[in-house]
């Protein structure tokens, strides 16, 4: 287990959080072989299933599920490329599939409320993650770990790390610019050991995920909203393409890297459609 892990982190350059659930899932997979009186090689389709019926029984989601259905499948062709393990239980073996939710999203309106800072408490800093995240679409991950360098100002756009630490080039208008200046001079009189880190706390040491994420929810309560930095990424993404209808730019700026990924953001209204129709198709068009 541990070769394959080694084997994600140095090749792959998965992140510690999916090496930390693979090792996690994998664990589960492993004990529950022991108690079938089984090992990685003698594992076959039935123990697979009835593993995944069990955590299913315990209340896991589909999606959970899918995820160490995935690991164990990853880690099995891993073992059979290396020529480790003679055989593959999860050939066979299909995720139970999950209904398909839309991402929830903030109309255009809701989030010009969100970020108007008349009569606001926003902190600079706040304010400052919260119109980069939309104005970029930013991960969590990529907001956090956001350095100084990685602003170019002349061009307004950022160089971001994303998942696979795969770097992109996103742009930033001109709002998240005016915020992002006012807190970098903020940031100035926090910072008392060095750091290229662009978001810190009132302490100057790096904010972490969880305390990003507690901003963004602190902020939307006062609004009456439930956010979370994933909201406003996928209002990015859905207000762009309702304005666009250019899927495969939005999937370059979000950073995907299967465009299935992207097609979730294709939930525009009939209307819409309609009058990009007329716009675009010659028959449609009035003489």
């Amino acid at each position: 287990m541990q070769g394959f892990l080694d084997y994600l982190f140095r090749e792959r350059h998965y992140s510690p959080h999916t090496l930390k659930n693979y090792q996690r899932d994998l664990y589960s997979l492993e004990q529950y072989a022991k108690r079938q009186n089984c090992n990685w090689a003698t594992l076959e389709p039935h123990h697979l299933k009835a593993w995944l019926a069990q955590l299913h029984g315990q209340g896991l989601s589909t999606r959970s599920l899918q995820r160490m259905l995935s690991a164990a499948r990853s880690f099995y062709r891993f073992q059979r490329k290396n020529q480790t393990l003679p055989h593959d239980p999860t050939v066979s073996v299909r995720a139970p599939k999950a209904p398909k939710k839309l991402p929830p999203t903030l109309q255009v309106d809701a989030v010009a409320a969100l970020l108007r800072t008349e009569g606001s408490t926003f902190s600079v800093c706040d304010l400052a993650m919260l119109e980069l995240t939309y104005a970029s679409g930013l991960r969590l991950s990529e907001l956090c770990e956001l350095k100084l360098q990685d602003i170019s100002w002349g061009d307004q756009q950022l160089r971001v790390q994303g998942k696979g630490q795969k770097t992109r080039i996103v742009p930033f208008g001109s709002q998240a610019k005016q915020a992002l200046h006012a807190w970098l001079i903020e940031r100035e009189a926090l910072l008392k050991t060095p750091t290229d880190q662009v978001f810190l706390n009132k302490k100057g040491t790096p904010l972490t995920p969880r305390a990003i994420q507690y901003r963004f929810k602190k902020w939307g309560h006062e609004h009456g909203i439930d956010l979370h930095p994933h909201m406003l990424r996928h209002s990015f993404a859905t207000h762009l393409l309702e304005s666009s209808g250019n899927l495969r730019a939005v999937q370059d700026l979000l950073g995907h890297s299967d465009i299935q990924t992207t097609q979730i953001y294709t939930h525009l209204d009939f209307q819409h459609l309609l009058k990009v129709y007329e716009a675009a198709h010659p028959r449609a068009r009035k003489s």
